[in-house]
């Protein structure tokens, strides 16, 4: 009898996670005090004995997926754990797609680093492989949680990440010291037809990152576009009032995101932003990413 990936999970989890909501301006500042917010995460355990390696998956704008849901039963089926992080119901947030400010990205960092404490601390899981994956919203959440100046103000000490693998993350947001970040693989993953998430700024932090001795890479699909690893959409289809910010310039300037246009403090008001931005479903792209991902989990994971 062939084992499908859906055949592989074992055993499902679910737990609270107490956390803060930062402004941006706290995050920046390594200020820990926001309102307190309880989120929650989905373990999903292989068929097995553990302890088992980890991936804390962190979603994007939509909230948890389908995308999401596939990838966990795929880590499942070559023997790794799936923790799917919910940052947005425990907070009454449904989408950010509309209003990326009802819920900003870095604040989705501190819920990170507040899951990867409670992850290390699980006795069914070994808290030295533990790497995280994230979409979208949550793919800037991945590749920005490497940040050694973040990880100081707030990831739990002695606990960090294995490896970073961001999907179709923006990164076009000049952060200070954005370039000292953590000794640990950092492997992106992006469409080259994505319009929503343009790959350009990708490929040019990458080539800073890599200039500066960094483990990173840049891996891209042909006509792939965002969220193209998702079975929920068509191969096309338009979000007409998607907040869209990747044309704007901005840059970190005293705890603050500056529109460098403006000189003034950004806010999703500005007349950079745009409206409208297309996603759609690539299986061909899918089932590569899913072989890319498994090839290097088992090399760093030394899995069987």
């Amino acid at each position: 009898m062939t084992i499908t990936p859906f055949q592989c999970t074992g055993r499902i989890e679910i737990y609270p996670i107490s956390t803060q909501t930062l402004s941006d301006h706290r995050f920046l500042s390594g200020n820990k005090k926001g309102d307190p917010a309880q989120i929650a995460g989905e373990l999903r355990q292989p068929v097995g004995d553990g302890p088992f390696p980890v991936v804390l998956l962190v979603h994007g704008s939509g909230g948890v997926g389908g995308n999401v849901d596939r990838w966990a039963a795929e880590l499942n089926s070559i023997g790794v754990s799936a923790f799917i992080l919910d940052c947005f119901s425990g907070r009454g947030i449904r989408s950010t797609i509309l209003d990326q400010s009802r819920l900003g990205s870095l604040a989705m960092i501190f819920d990170a680093y507040r899951a990867l404490e409670f992850l290390v601390k699980q006795p069914s899981l070994d808290a030295n492989r533990i790497a995280l994956m994230g979409f979208s919203k949550g793919g800037f959440v991945t590749l920005y949680a490497s940040m050694k100046r973040f990880q100081g103000y707030f990831a739990p000490p002695g606990a960090e990440f294995a490896a970073y693998l961001p999907f179709y993350p923006r990164c076009d947001i000049a952060f200070f010291q954005d370039e000292d970040i953590a000794d640990r693989p950092i492997r992106i993953f992006h469409g080259e037809a994505d319009d929503w998430v343009p790959v350009e700024p990708v490929q040019r932090y990458v080539a800073r990152l890599q200039a500066a001795g960094k483990d990173v890479s840049l891996t891209t699909y042909p006509g792939a576009r965002h969220a193209f690893d998702s079975t929920t959409y068509p191969p096309v289809f338009t979000f007409s009032d998607a907040e869209i910010s990747s044309h704007c310039r901005l840059a970190e300037k005293d705890a603050q995101i500056i529109n460098l246009d403006t000189g003034k403090p950004f806010t999703n008001q500005d007349a950079c932003v745009r409206r409208g931005a297309s996603v759609g479903s690539n299986e061909g792209a899918s089932q590569k990413a899913h072989a890319d991902v498994k090839k290097f989990l088992s090399g760093l994971f030394h899995l069987a």
